[in-house]
């Protein structure tokens, strides 16, 4: 089976030397693209090039992507060139993009670097591409993952979150964690959790067997 796994962050620019990003190493979707391949089947990893862990084993495609539109052309391409029977989208994309950035006394700041002597910049932002929303229309038959990294709320908050956003993408399941969750790795589908994983080498172990059976 042909399978995509995103991972890694994307960054919007401020300018041509700063950015906006998100945390994130990419290393569950290095450890989840290997655990893939090594049960036979044939994986592309979209890796954000500011992840820090590293490139996955040759044995698995490797594109890199730089902003959430980057992304987003890549899998357009991807979903012409194969038949892809699932998608986990692991990656820390972007919400945010920069509309403009302006001086404390109103002056539009568009120089390729920013000077570094200004008292303050405010920056406008607006919502980035949310590459989530169109997996669907691109991979109708697949199976698709998504993931939720909720900080603030109970566990209970952060589930209802990832039901939320199976419902609201049309995609199989969504995997769950970060404070709110608590330790490890909650597998949700529109019913709630159906599985806990203690670590990533758990969870991707787990995944692999779902993927069998989905």
């Amino acid at each position: 089976m042909a399978i995509l796994v995103t991972c890694g962050p994307s960054f919007e620019p401020i300018d041509q030397v700063r950015r906006l990003t998100n945390f994130s190493t990419g290393e569950l979707g290095v450890l989840l693209a290997e655990a893939l391949s090594a049960a036979g089947h044939d994986v592309i990893c979209l890796k954000g090039t500011g992840a820090t862990f590293r490139d996955p084993a040759q044995s698995v495609r490797k594109i890199a992507f730089a902003t959430n539109d980057d992304l987003q052309r890549e899998l357009e391409t991807l979903s012409r060139q194969e038949k892809i029977g699932a998608v986990f989208h692991t990656a820390a994309l972007c919400d945010f993009k920069v509309v403009s950035a302006t001086s404390n006394s109103g002056a539009r700041l568009d120089a390729a670097k920013i000077p570094s002597r200004i008292d303050s910049i405010t920056l406008v932002l607006e919502p980035a591409l949310k590459v989530i929303s169109g997996l669907r229309p691109l991979f109708p038959g697949a199976r698709i993952v998504g993931w939720k990294y909720e900080l603030v709320g109970k566990q209970s908050d952060a589930v209802e979150k990832a039901q939320r956003q199976i419902k609201e993408n049309h995609i199989k399941a969504c995997v769950v964690n970060g404070d709110a969750y608590g330790d490890g790795y909650g597998f949700c589908t529109a019913q709630g959790v159906q599985h806990h994983s203690t670590t990533k080498t758990e969870l991707c172990a787990f995944l692999v067997e779902w993927l069998k059976k989905a």
